[in-house]
């Protein structure tokens, strides 16, 4: 059972990676060119994505998740899920970044960042 501390954590952390998922130009700097600061990869991103995400949804009552926010987030995933099960694209960013579906889920990531009012600078 997910406390309501740790579920806040991994909000936060879910939140983060949806960020990463949201902005094309950190996932050509960071995944594609290895540049940093940030260490970071496609595959590190689903992980993590996954990992947060399917508690979040499980307990998203004692999380206190709007309808909202919890539909978005579930069809987030779910888009998600169908779009890394694609064999064709093998994961590799340079691959995929520039395709209509990757751009359907970089636009639902920047929705899901405005339902949850994400603000960077001052999450924490």
């Amino acid at each position: 059972m997910l406390t309501k501390e740790i579920g806040q954590r991994m909000l936060r952390n879910l939140l983060e990676v949806i960020l990463g998922i949201s902005d094309k130009e950190y996932q050509k700097r960071v995944w594609i060119r290895g540049e940093g600061p940030e260490i970071d990869d496609f595959t590190e991103t689903v992980c993590r994505f996954f990992d947060n995400s399917d508690p979040i949804l499980q307990e998203h009552e004692l999380l206190n998740l709007t309808k909202e926010q919890y539909k978005i987030l579930l069809e987030l995933k779910n888009k998600f899920e169908i779009f890394i099960d694609v064999d064709r694209l093998g994961y590799l960013p340079e691959q995929f970044i520039d395709t209509p579906e990757w751009n359907e889920i970089v636009e639902m990531a920047k929705e899901v960042l405005r339902e949850f009012h994400y603000n960077p600078e001052t999450s924490e």
